[in-house]
């Protein structure tokens, strides 16, 4: 299936419909002068390199944000979340890759915080290197983000945005993510909440979406990138979903305005699609 490391998938398509879906959540809660949290359960290196090491095995870049960096017709969605990618290649190449935690990082102001969990021993030592001057407004947590997040809600100032996106390898990560979501919500009833999950030939993920509606039955917003035909051998990754709980009333237009334009740029073939459903309040 799915590789654990984060690096190996970093700025594929997949990585671009999570970004920007969660640049503009960020956006949102940045309108506002109260502090708010973020808090990412899988957050990975933070910072991947494009030119060398894992990335450079799979290259999956190539046809995701690299479709992407010469256009001058983005959406404005779209435009916002490559220009932090940009952010981290200041002199116009493109050689890194922002994970969720650098992206989130780049956006909170002096009052925010931001909590990162990850468990693989390899990546959270990258993750502290990367925020070694951070200070206390980035705490790093090595552990289980399934678990770890139940001591961190609801978060002090009230206002926060959670991102679960375990790397799915183990069918177990679907039943843990939908029981995570149903115990924060409990705990933090209005919180915003961003799942994301693979499209694969595996039955967990194809009855994953209708299980994530029955969490809550209103409030929510689902949107999914189709890159492909689903693939002959049962294995690979052929589109993702993004699910958020408690969406901001933007979100839906602004990825109506954007996924037409990422249907095209990076779609592989006649299949390529994507499907946009939401229930407001």
């Amino acid at each position: 299936m799915l590789s654990y490391r984060h690096a190996f998938h970093a700025g594929n398509h997949a990585d671009v419909l999570k970004h920007a879906v969660i640049v503009q959540l960020l956006h949102h809660l940045g309108q506002k002068d109260k502090s708010y949290w973020f808090i990412d359960t899988h957050a990975g290196a933070g910072v991947y390199s494009l030119t060398e090491g894992y990335a450079t095995k799979t290259a999956e870049f190539e046809s995701g944000i690299a479709r992407l960096w010469e256009r001058g017709d983005l959406p404005p969605m779209l435009a916002d979340y490559v220009n932090e990618v940009r952010a981290l290649n200041p002199d116009g190449a493109l050689r890194f890759y922002p994970g969720s935690p650098y992206l989130a990082w780049r956006l909170l102001r002096e009052q925010d915080r931001i909590r990162l969990f990850e468990l693989h021993t390899t990546e959270i030592d990258v993750l502290r290197h990367n925020f070694r001057d951070a200070g206390r407004r980035a705490m790093i947590y090595e552990g289980d983000g399934f678990d770890g997040v139940k001591a961190l809600l609801p978060p002090p100032p009230r206002r926060a945005l959670m991102l679960v996106d375990p790397s799915y390898e183990d069918k177990r990560d679907y039943p843990r993510t939908l029981n995570c979501i149903e115990e924060s919500l409990k705990r933090f009833a209005t919180g915003t909440y961003a799942v994301w999950y693979p499209q694969v030939t595996r039955l967990e993920s194809q009855r994953f979406p209708d299980q994530l509606k029955r969490l809550q039955p209103k409030n929510w917003l689902h949107v999914t990138l189709t890159v492909s035909t689903h693939p002959t051998d049962g294995f690979g990754l052929f589109g993702s979903g993004m699910f958020v709980f408690n969406p901001p009333y933007t979100l839906a237009g602004a990825l109506k305005d954007a996924m037409p334009y990422l249907v095209e740029t990076l779609g592989q073939d006649a299949k390529a699609a994507f499907k946009l459903e939401h229930r407001g309040d």
